[in-house]
C-alpha cells in the first residue's frame, strides 16, 4: 500500500481581514483581491485593513512600489519556509482576522524575532534591486559611493545598489505599526533593524577589468547585494544565537530598552535578534494557536526525525516515483527521455 505525503507547507486561506497584518502582502500578487477597479489606485490604498495609516499613505506612492513591496514580502515568506523546513516549525502561513502567521506568533518568541528580521529584510532588500533596476522613479543607482576615495588601481563606478534607500523605505513602511513604548514594539523595531543591517553588512564589492587587451590596468567595481539566500542564512544563524531579553531602563533618563535576562550576557548588538518569550510547544497540533504538530511530517535520517517527530518515533513508507532518466540528445536539436519508476523510502513522523 502506498501513501500520499502531506504537502510539507500549508496555507490556509480565512477571508476576514480586519485585523489582517501588512504581511497579508506575500501572499498573493499585488494588487490584493480587495482591489475594486471602479476606484483609483489611492482610493483602494484607504481601503485595505490590512494597512495601517501610515503605510496605506506610502502605498499612495504608486501601484508600482507596492508591487515591489508585495514581491519582497513573499520571497521572505518563501525564504522563511526554506530555513524552517526541518523545523518542529516550519513557518507555515495563514491568512486570518490575526496574523498571517496565524496565533503562533502572538508569543514573542524567538520564531516571531525571525519572522520580524526577514520580512523588514525582504522589504528593504527588492526596493533597493528595483531601484538599481531603474523600476521606481523614487530612487536610482547609490552615487554618493562614487565620492569615496578608492585605492589606486581600481575606481568606483557602475550602478552600486543603493541599500540606504531600501533601508530608509522599509524602516518606514514596517516600522510605523510598531508602538516603542511597548515591549513588544521595542523588540519587533530592534529585530526588524537587525535584519536590514544584515543585508548592508554583506554587500559585495564587484570589479570590472580595463585597459589595453585585457591588461586590466584600472578596474571599475561597484557594489551589490548577496543573494537573498544568504541573508536567510545569516538571519537563521542569528536565531539559533538569539537573546533573551526584558524591558531594562536608564534609572537617570527613563530611557526603556531591552536588556538580557541573564545578568551575565552581554547586551545584544544591532544585527542579533532578540526575543522576549520561550517558544511554545510545536510537537502537538493546538489549532486555537494555529500549530500544526508535526504529525505525518516527512523527516530525514535517525537525527533529524528523532528531533522533528519529537522522540515519538516514524515510519517508513513506500511511494511510487516517475522521473525522466536515460536521456539522449538527438541532432538537432531534440532531447528524448525514458520515464524510470522506482519505490522511494520515506521517513513519516508518528
Amino acid at each position: 500500500m502506498f501513501f500520499k505525503i502531506k504537502q510539507l507547507f500549508v496555507t490556509v486561506v480565512l477571508f476576514n481581514f480586519s485585523t489582517a497584518s501588512w504581511w497579508y502582502l506575500g501572499l498573493q500578487n499585488y494588487p490584493p483581491k480587495e482591489f475594486n477597479p471602479l476606484l483609483s489606485h489611492k482610493e483602494n490604498c484607504y481601503r485595505y485593513t490590512f494597512l495601517k495609516s501610515r503605510q496605506q499613505q506610502l502605498c499612495d506612492l504608486g501601484e508600482k512600489i507596492m508591487s515591489v513591496v508585495s514581491g519582497g514580502t513573499k520571497m521572505a515568506i518563501e525564504e522563511c519556509q526554506h530555513q524552517f523546513g526541518a523545523q518542529r516549525w516550519n513557518c507555515t502561513t495563514y491568512s486570518n482576522n490575526t496574523s498571517v502567521f496565524g496565533n503562533v506568533l502572538s508569543y514573542k518568541s524567538r520564531e516571531k524575532s525571525y519572522v520580524n528580521a526577514i520580512t523588514s529584510a525582504g522589504v528593504a532588500y527588492a526596493i533597493t534591486k528595483a531601484c538599481s533596476r531603474g523600476e521606481l522613479n523614487e530612487c536610482s543607482c547609490d552615487n554618493r559611493i562614487k565620492k569615496k576615495q578608492a585605492k589606486k588601481n581600481w575606481q568606483w563606478g557602475g550602478c552600486s545598489e543603493d541599500i540606504h534607500f531600501g533601508e530608509k523605505f522599509s524602516r518606514d513602511f514596517v516600522d510605523s505599526i510598531e508602538d516603542v513604548d511597548t515591549v513588544q514594539g521595542l523588540m519587533n523595531i530592534h529585530n526588524n533593524e537587525a535584519g536590514r543591517r544584515i543585508i548592508r553588512s554583506s554587500m559585495q564589492k564587484v570589479c570590472k577589468c580595463h585597459g589595453m587587451s585585457g591588461s586590466c590596468s584600472v578596474r571599475i567595481c561597484w557594489m551589490r547585494l548577496s543573494s537573498f539566500r544568504d541573508i536567510g542564512d545569516t538571519l537563521m544563524v542569528r536565531y539559533e544565537g538569539a537573546s533573551h531579553v526584558r524591558l531594562g531602563e536608564k534609572k537617570r533618563k527613563k530611557i526603556k530598552k531591552l536588556r538580557p535576562i541573564r545578568m551575565d550576557r552581554k547586551t545584544p548588538n544591532k544585527t542579533e535578534l532578540v526575543y522576549l518569550d520561550p517558544s511554545p510547544d510545536y510537537c502537538e497540533r493546538n489549532e486555537s494557536m494555529s500549530i500544526m504538530g508535526t504529525n505525518d511530517r516527512v523527516c530525514q535520517g535517525l537525527d533529524g526525525c528523532r528531533h522533528l517527530c519529537c522522540h515519538r518515533g516514524f515510519q517508513i513508507r513506500l511511494r511510487d516515483v516517475e522521473e525522466k532518466c536515460k536521456c539522449k540528445f538527438i541532432w538537432c536539436c531534440n532531447v528524448v527521455c525514458e520515464v524510470c519508476k522506482y519505490k522511494k523510502e520515506e521517513y513519516i513522523c508518528n
